[in-house]
């Protein structure tokens, strides 16, 4: 069990390694309202590269994306980190240190506030139960 299912969030848990087309097909699959992608390895910034433009070529382009853990190799300002990823079309970045408590509340509040956002027959037509990839 994910530690953000007790939380309230509906988790579909991919694993390791896994490409951006795998996180797309997942949520596609699965009507996920959100991704979640998470970096141990420092590789998250050429894994995430073009991640946007690719949700966005394969019809998902307003799916919420968030992104955390140990982002960039080397030690970086997490300011500077956080402003390349949301230069990369991510909603929000976490610090490895995120408290999931907190990353459970916002993405709760960024999923009301997006089908809020969307004309009335959309907003009903879309399941307000996050799955998330990652």
């Amino acid at each position: 069990m994910s530690v953000l299912e007790p939380l309230g969030i509906d988790v579909v848990n991919l694993g390791v390694m896994v490409s951006q087309d795998e996180f797309i097909d997942a949520a596609t699959e699965t009507g996920a309202e959100a991704i979640l992608v998470s970096s141990i390895y420092g590789h998250g910034e050429i894994d995430c590269q073009g991640f946007r433009g690719r949700c966005l070529e394969r019809g998902i382009g307003d799916i919420l994306l968030y992104v955390g853990g140990n982002l960039v190799i080397g030690k970086r300002e997490f300011s500077a980190v956080e402003k390349l990823f949301k230069g990369m079309g991510f909603d929000r970045v976490f610090k490895p240190s995120v408290d999931l408590v907190e990353v459970a509340r916002l993405l709760k509040s960024d999923i009301i506030t997006r089908v809020s956002a969307l004309p009335a027959e959309a907003a009903h037509s879309r399941p307000v139960a996050s799955r998330i990839g990652g």
